[in-house]
């Protein structure tokens, strides 16, 4: 079984600011919310899942359904529900995904209750390259105004206990990087490989 680094264990990523953040005008659109910390304060999921892997995956799933991503980093919150719906608002089609740097990603739609979604995968542990993919993949297809079926994730019922210590210290460390009152800011990625040795 490979790790899920193993498709660019060296490449990174880090996240350009371009601006404010502003309501998207095209109906094919995806917004791709990003947390405070996301490919800043830290650089791997939880579970040493590349950012730039994860954005990779979340792009290109998006991609292959012929709809364009935007990506926002949301600045004043860590709380997952509250950026996919900040997103959501802010995306062309209504549509976003949310993520944040420990993994935890979930789809939202604009006309849903922040506490509602699309799709959420609490399970961060469990997430890899492949799923990413698909949750892209299913966002499009929603922006399209399609009912894709959700995607399908493991459940590992030891996985909360295994790794609740960490995430609660990611979350932490995460939430000292908000920058209260501060609007989302749209962000661009730039991909490097990293240097070995």
């Amino acid at each position: 079984m490979t790790t899920p680094t193993a498709t660019a264990p060296d490449r990174t990523v880090s996240l350009r600011e371009v601006g404010p953040a502003r309501r998207g005008t095209r109906p094919d659109e995806v917004v791709i919310a990003l947390s405070p910390a996301f490919a800043g304060h830290f650089s791997k999921t939880i579970v040493d899942v590349p950012h730039a892997e994860v954005l990779r995956q979340l792009l290109a799933g998006i991609e292959e359904q012929g709809v364009t991503a935007r990506l926002v980093r949301v600045i004043d919150t860590a709380d997952l529900a509250a950026i996919s719906h900040t997103a959501a608002r802010l995306s062309g089609s209504g549509i976003s995904v949310g993520v944040l740097s420990r993994g935890t990603t979930m789809i939202h739609q604009k006309d849903l209750p922040r506490l509602s979604n699309l799709e959420l995968f609490p399970q961060s542990p469990l997430l890899d390259a492949p799923v990413f993919r698909m949750i892209g993949s299913n966002a499009a297809q929603y922006a399209k105004g399609e009912h894709p079926q959700p995607v399908p994730t493991r459940n590992d019922q030891m996985a909360r206990p295994r790794w609740q210590a960490k995430a609660a210290l990611l979350h932490l460390k995460e939430f000292d990087c908000i920058e209260a009152g501060r609007d989302p800011v749209e962000v661009e990625a730039v991909f490097s490989r990293g240097t070995t040795g």
